[in-house]
């Protein structure tokens, strides 16, 4: 009887476990053994054939059927998005359409109602403007009056004052009429 020896150590005593050895354990490796080839390559020939065979009605078919649903997926999931993107296209369009139709409709509303205002300032700066020039001509009449009294007491005080200097210069008083004379024609 061959035997493995595997020693263990114990404290201090050496102990040697035996074990058996197996009567095929003698030899070579079973699929190195160049007797076993031909039941090796027969039973390759059937495995591969059969594992073909599973493929090609089974598996593949299969796989195929599930790659094509995920192609018809994602060809109706993109067809979607396309959808989906010519419409928010689309609104989008319509949006910045309102809103340019908005900003126009704002413009206008702006420019009527500038229009309206400059109408309504320059009809009252015309009545303003009005009214000034009523208080201006008759505080030109009033000025006019004004002047025109007081030129007429100027006359009277020129007259006055120029009879009192000449009387005190030559001591005789001028006549009224070569005085009136003499003032209006200094005035003009």
């Amino acid at each position: 009887m061959a035997t493995t020896g595997a020693e263990t150590q114990h404290g201090s005593t050496n102990a040697v476990i035996e074990i058996p050895a197996d009567e095929h354990s003698v030899g070579t490796f079973p699929p190195f053994d160049g007797t076993t080839y031909p039941s090796q390559l027969l039973w390759l020939a059937i495995t591969f054939g059969l594992l073909y065979w599973i493929m090609s009605k089974v598996a593949l078919p299969r796989l195929s059927g599930i790659l094509e649903d995920r192609r018809d997926r994602i060809a109706g999931d993109i067809a979607e998005a396309n959808r989906l993107n010519e419409e928010s296209n689309a609104a989008i369009a319509a949006y910045e359409q309102a809103l340019a139709e908005a900003r126009n409709n704002a413009h206008k509303i702006a420019q009527e109602t500038r229009e309206k205002l400059k109408a309504d300032v320059d009809s009252r700066r015309a009545e303003t403007e009005k009214g000034l020039a009523e208080k201006l001509s008759q505080a030109e009449a009033r000025i006019a009056e004004v002047k025109a009294a007081a030129l007429g007491n100027v006359s009277e005080i020129a007259t006055e004052t120029t009879s009192s200097l000449v009387e005190a210069l030559i001591g005789k008083a001028p006549t009224a009429t070569e005085l009136n004379k003499a003032v209006d024609t200094a005035m003009k």
